[in-house]
This record gives structure tokens, sequence and C-alpha cells, in this order.
């Protein structure tokens, strides 16, 4: 009898570890999952704090040189993006810059889709902080992207009043090429057909 009790004992210390275990477990995901929102939120911080400068004080070094476009590093990325760029133009109409982060590159669509998507509600759920006091979101609607087309974008607008984001948007967008799919981050200035300069 005494050793059926004990080995009962046994058992529920044995069952409390799993379940202590499993549960800080899951609150350590928890944290990571939060962590990861959190450097993301900061990441996108810089990047948006800097496109009133035209994103000078994160360009890295010059990848390459394309007509009227220079392509340089950007020496700030957010978290799951394979690189990030700066494209700058330099034609006597267009001096701007955009910034863009590579968040997949491959052949499967149905993993791009997925990118894609969580990009997009990651963004919606962003907290873009300017100063100690203030925060902005982004807002916009997702667009579903269809196999049979090449190319769909969902642009997304940051809610501020400051007259320098006027134009400004966050853009994800999938894309096909020769090797498969992409799945872009970009921000830059865009203004709408009905808008004037």
């Amino acid at each position: 009898m005494q050793t059926q009790n004990s080995m009962r004992k046994t058992t529920l210390i044995v069952l409390l570890f799993i379940c202590s275990s499993s549960l800080s477990h899951a609150q350590f995901f928890k944290q990571v999952r939060t962590n990861t929102n959190d450097s993301f939120d900061d990441s996108l911080t810089q990047v948006v704090s800097v496109f009133k400068t035209n994103y000078y004080p994160i360009q890295g070094k010059q990848l390459t040189s394309q007509g009227l476009v220079d392509v340089y590093q950007s020496n700030v990325g957010v978290p799951g993006a394979s690189h990030c760029i700066i494209q700058r133009y330099h034609s006597e109409e267009d001096t701007s810059a955009s910034w863009q982060a590579i968040m997949y590159e491959g052949e499967s669509f149905e993993e791009a889709v997925k990118i894609y998507r969580t990009i997009y509600k990651t963004l919606k759920k962003a907290k873009i902080k300017n100063g100690a006091t203030s925060i902005f979101s982004f807002t916009g609607d997702l667009e579903e992207p269809n196999e049979s087309v090449r190319f769909t974008v969902s642009p997304l607008k940051l809610n501020t009043p400051e007259d320098a984001y006027k134009y400004f948007y966050a853009e994800v967008e999938i894309t096909s090429n020769y090797d498969g799919w992409e799945v872009h981050l970009n921000l830059h200035s865009k203004k709408n057909d009905n808008e004037q300069y």
C-alpha cells in the first residue's frame, strides 16, 4: 500500500512538473512573439522617422546603379527580412528615395501568400512612435493575391497629421519572377491619381 502511495506521489510530482514546464514554455514563446512585434515596431519606427530626410541617416554602401536609380544597402532592417535596400532616384523630376525589405524569395506561392498576409497584419498592428507620447498606426485594406496575377499590392497609409507624411505609404507586395515569388515591404511617397502635386 505504501509503495502504491509512493508511486502516486511520484506520478503526481512528475505530472505537476510537466504542466509547470509546459506553461513556462508557453509563456516563453508568448514573450518571444511579443518581443518580435516590439522589435518590428522599433525597427519600422527607425526607418519611418528618417523618411523625412530621404533615408540618408540609414544609408549604407552602394550596391548598384541602374540608369536613374542608385541602390544602397540599408543599415536598418526589420525582423524577418533577408535584406533591405534604399533606392535613390536622380532624375531632374525625381530626387526621392524609397526603402524596401525583401520578406520572402522562393518557389511556393502558398508560402509567399502566408508571409504577405502576415506582414500586412503586422503592419496593421504596428505602433509607430513619434517622440515620447505620440503613437501612429497604418490603415488600409488587404488586396487578396491570385496566382494567375503576377503582381498584387496592399497600400497602407500612416495616420499622422504631420505634413511631411502626407503622401507616405507602406506597401506590402507579392510579385512573381522567373525563379518564383517575392514578398516586399516598401516605404515610400506615393500620390494618388486624384491628388495634385
